[in-house]
């Protein structure tokens, strides 16, 4: 089962026509981790819209520079993996219902601050999806759905770094996370997108050493 859901999970995240839908879900985990590190740091989230296009944007107020506005940037990108690691680290611990619980209170987390229409229907699709799983399928298909989503947001955090670095290279992501952090810190934008990069295939490998061994 486990070789059986990371197969699925790397199809998903290759081929394109079915990345275009599945990405909706990275992002909603791309902005809630703006959003949770927004909320750590001290800052005064204000909402969360999600897109069509599958980009999406966190607003939050507060210092417009500093730590805390640092590593709200940062969270964005690494969220998807570092969600996938703790997932893989729950699964190791054969607790199946907890990875259904975290996805089911992240979604409604999410859904709180929503603030178009579009979000709203993403984030109500995607909990469908889940209540259905959580409620209806055999405990076997709950722990196949649960593996699934751990591969996938650990290879699908991967994948949004390699476009979003082809767009920076084309001039099309000029207010990216990483031209933000560059803007904050001085160190310029490759350097972050190799800082994602680098953290979300750290988890990709660390989390394979948990699931398959």
């Amino acid at each position: 089962m486990v070789l059986v859901t990371a197969a699925f999970a790397i199809v998903v995240v290759t081929v394109n026509v079915l990345w275009r839908p599945a990405r909706n879900v990275i992002t909603i985990v791309h902005e809630a981790g703006h959003a949770l590190v927004a909320v750590l740091a001290g800052r005064r989230l204000s909402g969360i819209r999600l897109h069509s296009d599958t980009s999406g944007v966190t607003v939050s107020r507060g210092k417009p520079e500093g730590p805390g506005m640092v590593c709200t940037a940062l969270a964005g990108y690494i969220a998807p993996s570092l969600l996938g690691l703790a997932f893989a680290a729950l699964l190791g611990a054969d607790r199946v219902s907890a990875v259904l619980v975290i996805c089911a209170l992240l979604l409604f987390a999410v859904l709180v601050m929503i603030r178009n229409a579009y979000g709203v229907l993403s984030i109500v699709a995607t909990g469908a999806v889940l209540f259905a799983v959580s409620w209806f399928a055999t405990d076997e298909v709950q722990a196949a759905f649960a593996y699934l989503i751990a591969w996938f947001l650990l290879l699908g955090g991967v994948r949004p770094v390699a476009e979003l670095q082809s767009k920076r290279r084309r001039g099309h992501a000029r207010d990216s996370d990483a031209d933000q952090l560059a803007r904050l810190t001085g160190a310029p934008g490759f350097f972050w997108v190799g800082s994602f990069a680098l953290i979300n295939l750290g988890a990709l490998v660390l989390a394979c050493g948990w699931l398959l061994l």
